[in-house]
């Protein structure tokens, strides 16, 4: 063990099926270990298991969550998206074909009087699959992306896959996770901005022709946490509403 104090413990129960990020502790010590030399990880501790929970122990990272600089979040996945490490990883959605039946999946859990409004508005066009997959983290939203002095973490590894790289983009500009996790969505600025400094022709040109696939599937995300018992997503679905 490290001399250190400051570390954190993250003893994972998960009776609460989340459908869009999973929570799964051996993933998150699998990339932790992987990507230690990166410098935008925390370092892994250790890990085991209490009863029926898995736990990971590791140094807490430095800093305050992500408010401003998107082009340091693109650069921070740009950079992400272009390691080769080979890790056991669950599948990503990957084209439009997955993205609608994700979203039809929750969506079928969903009861309530905007969930048809929702399905009238499912967008139209098939973007095809990536041949090409690659490591991406499944949940770098604004409160899992810290700033300090020393450069961007990402914290909570506990939903990677081997996905399209899009999925991290559009869930970092989902104007439901900004709001939800910064107090505001980003603004059509910013997130010209963050597509130009992420520098990859081929992938921003993808997200744009999938972005309203991602915000259809955010918006069903939203409206099942909505009747889940989260009312401040209520806003957070208008806002992924107005989008589409």
């Amino acid at each position: 063990m490290s001399d250190h104090s400051d570390a954190v413990l993250k003893l994972y129960r998960a009776p609460f099926q989340n459908p869009l990020f999973r929570n799964d502790a051996r993933l998150e010590a699998n990339c932790l270990r992987a990507l230690n030399s990166t410098g935008f990880v925390p370092n892994l501790r250790a890990t085991g298991s209490f009863e029926k929970a898995n736990w990971v122990y590791y140094d807490h990272a430095p800093g305050i969550p992500w408010r401003e600089g998107v082009e340091n979040v693109a650069v921070l996945l740009r950079r992400l998206h272009s390691l080769s490490i080979n890790l056991d990883l669950p599948a990503g959605c990957n084209g439009s074909e997955d993205l609608r039946c994700h979203a039809e999946q929750i969506l079928r859990s969903c009861q309530n009087a905007e969930t048809q409004q929702l399905i009238a508005l499912k967008p139209r066009g098939q973007i095809p699959p990536l041949a090409e997959r690659c490591l991406i983290h499944g949940d770098p939203v604004a409160g899992n992306i810290l700033q300090s002095s020393a450069g961007l973490t990402l914290i909570d590894w506990q939903c990677p896959a081997l996905g399209d790289p899009c999925e991290d983009l559009a869930i970092f500009l989902s104007p439901a996770m900004q709001q939800l996790y910064r107090g505001a969505p980003l603004s059509e600025a910013e997130v010209t901005s963050f597509l130009s400094a992420y520098d990859r022709h081929q992938v921003t040109a993808r997200y744009l022709s999938l972005r309203s696939w991602y915000g259809w599937r955010m918006a069903a995300y939203c409206l099942w946490r909505v009747e889940n018992g989260s009312p401040e997503y209520v806003r957070a679905f208008e806002l992924e509403i107005q989008a589409l």
